[in-house]
C-alpha cells in the first residue's frame, strides 16, 4: 500500500499502460485508483497465471508485480517474462512486503528493473514511472 495518499501534484507528462499483478484485491484497487488518478491506463490481474498472455495482448509499459502470490510467485513471473519476451519485455517493478536483502537479490536475478517494498512511497513509484520510456 502506498504510504502517501494522492496529493495535489502535477499530472504525468504522458499516460502509461500499467499492469498490476497482486493476489491482494485491496492492494490492487488502491494502487489502481492512484494510477488512474494520475492519468494512467490500468490493467488488473490477481494471480501470476496468464500474465504473459496479458502482456502480449495489452502491451503495457510496466508490470507492477507482487512477489508472494500463490501459484506463480512474482519471481517466477518475472523470469518467464524476461525469458519469453527478451528485449520487448516491459519494465518490471516489484511491489512487495519482502524486505530481506536476499529477496532483493532474487528480484534482481529474476529480472526486475526496480524493487519497492510495502509500504512504499507513491512519490517513489511516480518517479520510477516518469522515467520509463514512452514508447513500447
Amino acid at each position: 500500500m502506498p504510504r502517501d495518499a494522492p496529493s495535489q501534484h502535477a499530472p504525468p507528462t504522458r499516460a502509461l499502460r500499467i499492469l498490476i499483478v497482486d493476489d491482494d484485491r485491496d492492494a490492487v484497487v488502491t494502487l489502481s485508483a492512484l494510477l488512474q488518478h494520475d492519468g494512467h491506463e490500468v490493467i488488473e490481474a490477481y494471480s501470476g497465471g496468464g500474465v504473459l498472455n496479458l502482456v502480449r495482448s495489452r502491451d503495457p509499459h510496466a508490470v507492477l508485480l507482487d512477489i508472494g502470490m500463490p501459484g506463480a510467485t512474482g519471481f517466477e513471473v518475472a523470469r518467464e517474462l524476461r525469458l519469453r519476451l527478451g528485449r520487448t519485455c516491459p519494465a518490471l517493478i516489484a511491489i512487495t512486503a519482502w524486505t530481506q536483502p536476499a529477496a532483493r537479490e532474487m528480484g534482481r536475478l529474476a529480472g526486475f528493473n526496480h524493487y519497492l517494498t510495502k509500504p512504499y512511497s507513491a512519490q517513489d513509484l511516480r518517479a520510477l514511472l516518469a522515467a520509463l520510456p514512452s514508447t513500447r
